[in-house]
């Protein structure tokens, strides 16, 4: 079996290409990136010498060498995990969302199209179906929520979306998508809320939370995750959408204070900034889909999993220390200085 893992150097593609390499040791991976400011070979060292697995730096819009990589490994399977994702960069610069993820999205499935595969995995999120009311702590996002964007990224999400289920419908090409919830743990970019609060506060410097911190997030350990997707691209029935979610609901104010008290540093350093605009209240996965079909449930409490990721991150700081310079720090800048 080979599998072409796009985006593999970002956080959650590097930990599913870990997980695929342990669990899967007779697949080949190839990893196929572009190497935005996300991307992060380092994080890929521990596996580049091995046989079953290659690395490619190519832009999944790039159609020409999509197509040489398709007819070099020929491979099985697609899971796509290339994506802009951070919703604050989509605010500021929509187009580049736009691009690599609906226009990426449909060169991959072209190559596909073209070479044959069993099975093409769209990577998406929860983001698509908006947001919840915070009063209303019995709704949850099902897999027939309507879809209803709050952002350039959500909505570049969605359509990618739409278009992987038209190509179904179309085409005939094997495809499922997942929709997880916020994903923690290991190699997660430091712009992200949990490893940025970890390395400010490790550093002591302030804590910068939107608004009055009350939006609600379910958190999912990255590790559960993997194990989610695995079981989708050879067991989920061909067509279908799966939602991931972890059951870890928590107001950012309150991982905030988690971190603080893991660290020992004082809630002092939290600081209140400006709101993002559109910021989504409320996210909820109910994941009773893919428990009932595919016997997924999350194995990782949140108490276990933020302890494990604070741990990583220490004993890990100069992964982390050496991408906090340069264009993200220029942007870190842009984003939290004036609020």
């Amino acid at each position: 079996m080979t599998i072409i893992v796009t985006g593999g150097a970002g956080f959650i593609g590097s930990n599913f290409i870990f997980h695929m390499l342990d669990s899967h040791p007779d697949y080949r991976i190839i990893c196929l990136d572009k190497l935005t400011y996300a991307g992060n070979l380092s994080t890929l060292e521990s596996v580049m010498d091995k046989e079953n697995f290659r690395f490619v730096k190519a832009d999944i819009c790039d159609r020409d060498a999509v197509y040489k990589l398709f007819e070099e490994e020929h491979p099985d399977m697609v899971v796509n995990f290339a994506a802009e994702s951070h919703v604050d960069r989509s605010i500021e610069d929509p187009e580049v969302f736009l691009r690599t993820n609906i226009i990426g999205t449909a060169v991959l499935m072209d190559a596909c199209r073209k070479y044959g595969i069993t099975r093409y995995h769209q990577v998406s999120t929860d983001e698509v179906y908006g947001d919840l009311p915070l009063d209303r702590p019995d709704l949850f996002f099902t897999e027939q929520t309507p879809i209803h964007t709050s952002s350039p990224y959500s909505s570049s999400k969605a359509s990618a979306d739409l278009l992987v289920l038209a190509y179904h419908r179309t085409y005939g090409l094997p495809v499922t998508i997942s929709r997880c919830s916020n994903n923690y743990g290991p190699y997660h970019f430091p712009e992200k809320l949990i490893p940025l609060m970890i390395a400010n506060a490790l550093n002591d410097k302030p804590l910068p939370v939107y608004g009055e911190g009350k939006n609600v997030r379910d958190w999912l350990y990255v590790e559960d995750h993997c194990k989610a997707i695995d079981l989708i691209i050879h067991n989920g029935k061909v067509g279908e959408v799966y939602n991931v979610g972890g059951h870890n609901e928590k107001q950012n104010i309150d991982i905030v204070r988690i971190i603080c008290k893991e660290l020992g540093k004082s809630e002092d350093l939290i600081t209140f900034v400006t709101d993002r605009k559109g910021h989504d209240m409320r996210y909820a996965i109910d994941p009773t889909k893919i428990h009932n079909e595919l016997g997924w449930l999350p194995e990782t409490k949140f108490a276990d999993g933020i302890k494990r990721t604070i741990k990583w991150y220490l004993d890990n700081k100069e992964w982390w220390e050496n991408i906090i310079s340069g264009e993200y720090q220029d942007y870190y800048e842009k984003m939290y200085k004036d609020r």
